[in-house]
């Protein structure tokens, strides 16, 4: 895996803008027991360990009502990306691929999105399974999950019966 200053043979980038167009606030910080990229897996998986989703004291209240969930959607900021590869050579083969083709951390906007299970809610934190990010990853927000071919806890879903 490379660095975050490794460019590999076949890779471009493009010197960033100057000012950014918006403002982002982190809401809390995940903990996972990956310390490294190197150690980190390239997808959640969803019986993989538990991570804890830990919330600043300002947006606790907002987890009401996410213990009435059975699978989240997690948005965060992938702090140690680069920001300036337009193509890149995951393969370390030297054919580049568009960075908007890949999955890559290294993108304009480094978030990501991860799709969890959730194994507890408190009061500070959510204890979830199925990310793939290193620890102290700074969190953008949570969503219930909303992806229709995910069985949710108790709602029994079809595209006739939802058309009803």
């Amino acid at each position: 895996m490379a660095t975050t200053t490794e460019i590999r043979p076949g890779e471009s980038t493009v010197e960033l803008p100057a000012e950014t167009d918006a403002a982002i606030y982190f809401i809390g910080t995940i903990r996972t027991p990956w310390r490294t990229r190197r150690e980190c897996p390239r997808r959640g998986d969803l019986n993989g360990p538990v991570c804890t989703i830990e919330i600043a004291p300002p947006w606790r209240a907002a987890l009401q009502g996410v213990g009435g969930h059975t699978h989240l959607q997690i948005l965060y900021w992938m702090h140690e990306a680069r920001r300036d590869l337009v193509l890149q050579s995951p393969r370390r083969n030297g054919e580049a691929t568009g960075t908007f083709s890949l999955r890559s951390p290294n993108r304009p906007n480094p978030i990501a999105s991860s799709l969890v299970v959730i194994e507890a809610v408190e009061a500070d934190r959510i204890l979830v399974r199925g990310l793939d990010c290193i620890d102290g990853t700074p969190l953008i927000d949570v969503k219930p999950e909303s992806c229709p071919e995910w069985p949710a806890a108790g709602r029994e879903s079809s595209a006739k019966g939802d058309a009803e």
